[in-house]
């Protein structure tokens, strides 16, 4: 994967569902994460994105762009 330099600045597309799922349907992060996001270290942010990105299954990955 990029340099997390190269990524956005977070996951999040804009369609949360973490109120009624463990797992947002958007972004594929936890409750957890969204919510720890800006106080994560750049290594936390990478295995989040490099993990998000394999399971591939959130809408940030099924969108025609």
């Amino acid at each position: 994967m990029s340099n997390l330099h190269d990524l956005p600045d977070s996951p999040c597309i804009g369609v949360c569902s973490t109120l009624f799922d463990e797992v947002c349907k958007g972004c594929g992060r936890t409750a957890v994460e969204v919510s720890n996001w800006v106080f994560l270290s750049d290594e936390e942010k990478r295995a989040i994105w490099d993990r998000i990105v394999r399971e591939g299954t959130a809408m940030r990955f099924l969108r025609k762009v």
